[in-house]
């Protein structure tokens, strides 16, 4: 068989790409060397739908082992009593956690989009908004921090039957607690979706949803450092007193109608070979190096937000208490789009946002995302952070210099040079 040179020199080029680059999309961060490995093994050959010990094909013996293992090691991490760890990503897995819960037409009370919110907690976009009748909570406009009062009053109003916390663009910690007396006032199911902060929960630095919240769901890369994928917890399994029954009419227990949701509901065969590397990343998250990451990765975040502030960016919430912060570009004169478009020039990578009451479309926004993970995997500490956002600044008020941008593109790749990224790959 000839080797595919092309699609291979396109690897080898995003490998460079990533490696001359100031990387802060907050939801993307660099697995393991022994993590990537994994993901290209021979477990990906194999079909293996249904569940360790109870598949639908001969031959899982060693994929039952290695599921289990995966299985484990998350339940431990999370202290959590059962999981499932075979969603292809986590908007899967939220998709399974509405099959499971949610009755088409049902009422659910997500974080609103435009607020931080994601497309899977209510979005008219999404299956989430499609299916299901979405109703929305969102943030204070003079603190920019969620709006429990608002949520506690749409949610005795409307008496949803599922509210959602968590959201993909919000710097604050979440009160648990308090969404919880809320969802026991009106019975509501109460499900975090953590996919941003869960390698910070995990290590005890944020508060602990699993206090709180009948169903936990996260992706395994962002700040867990994973591979790519989805998972759905419970810290303890239960007798759903919601009434919801399996598609035969019988009683189950939550973990059984969440399985049954991921396989038959909405997945087919598990990618065992990313289940292999989730057991590997899931490993490392057991380890004291990985503790010493969070708290540098909140470290580096605290550092970089009050960099911001001190060039007069205007931080959403005026800080950060995670790995992320949302900073409206609006008194600067810029939109996200042109911050992100022209940031790319000079290799520095983030993302356009939208910032709580835009007055700009989704495609434009008025704001832009900036997360840690990925240059901390890089080793960069605190006062790294003053460096690229000297660099961010420099490009975003000459945003029309090519030649500086052009320069500030050669000064990016030198720094980076000091972070070196999978030098055994060569």
């Amino acid at each position: 068989m000839q080797k595919d040179t092309q699609i291979f020199s396109l690897i080898n080029k995003e490998l460079e790409r990533q490696r001359n680059g100031i990387e802060l999309i907050a939801s993307e961060n660099f697995t393991s060397l022994q993590t990537m490995q994994a993901m290209g093994t021979v477990p990906t050959n194999k079909y293996a739908e249904g569940y360790p010990g109870k598949r639908y094909y001969g031959g899982c013996e060693v994929v039952d082992e290695i599921e289990t293992t995966a299985i484990e090691r998350l339940k431990k991490i999370f202290n959590a009593s059962w999981a499932n760890v075979q969603p292809h990503s986590g908007a899967q897995a939220n998709g399974a956690v509405f099959l499971a819960c949610v009755k088409p037409g049902e009422k659910v009370l997500g974080l609103d989009l435009s607020m931080g919110g994601h497309l899977t907690h209510g979005s008219p976009a999404n299956f989430s908004g499609k299916t299901y009748q979405a109703l929305f909570y969102g943030v204070k406009k003079e603190t920019g921090t969620v709006d429990y009062d608002q949520l506690e009053a749409t949610a005795i109003k409307e008496k949803p039957k599922m509210i959602i916390c968590g959201a993909s663009a919000y710097s604050r910690d979440w009160d648990y607690k308090r969404i919880r007396e809320v969802a026991d006032k009106i019975g509501a199911i109460l499900f975090a979706d953590i996919a941003h902060p869960a390698g910070l929960i995990a290590k005890g630095l944020l508060n602990d949803p699993f206090e709180h919240c009948h169903i936990v769901t996260s992706t395994t890369h962002k700040t867990l450092r994973g591979p790519r994928g989805g998972i759905i917890m419970l810290r303890h399994d239960f007798e759903n007193p919601w009434g919801i029954k399996d598609p035969k009419g019988n009683t189950r227990t939550m973990s059984q109608l969440l399985d049954l949701a991921v396989f038959p509901g909405t997945q087919g065969g598990p990618l065992e070979h990313v289940i292999a590397a989730k057991a590997v990343s899931f490993g490392e998250i057991l380890s004291d190096d990985f503790t010493a990451y969070g708290k540098q990765i909140m470290s580096n975040a605290q550092a970089m937000a009050k960099a911001f502030v001190a060039k007069g960016y205007n931080l959403i919430s005026g800080g950060t208490d995670n790995h992320l912060m949302l900073i409206d570009l609006r008194n600067k004169n810029l939109t996200g789009k042109k911050a992100q478009e022209t940031l790319d020039k000079a290799h520095i990578t983030l993302n356009k946002n939208a910032v709580p009451f835009d007055d700009k479309s989704p495609f434009v926004t008025s704001g832009i995302r900036v997360g840690v993970p990925a240059v901390t995997t890089r080793g960069m500490k605190e006062t790294h952070m003053q460096t690229v956002v000297d660099l961010i600044d420099k490009v975003l008020m000459n945003t029309e210099d090519e030649a500086l941008i052009s320069g500030i593109k050669n000064d990016v790749k030198e720094f980076m040079k000091q972070f070196p990224l999978y030098p055994e790959l060569g």
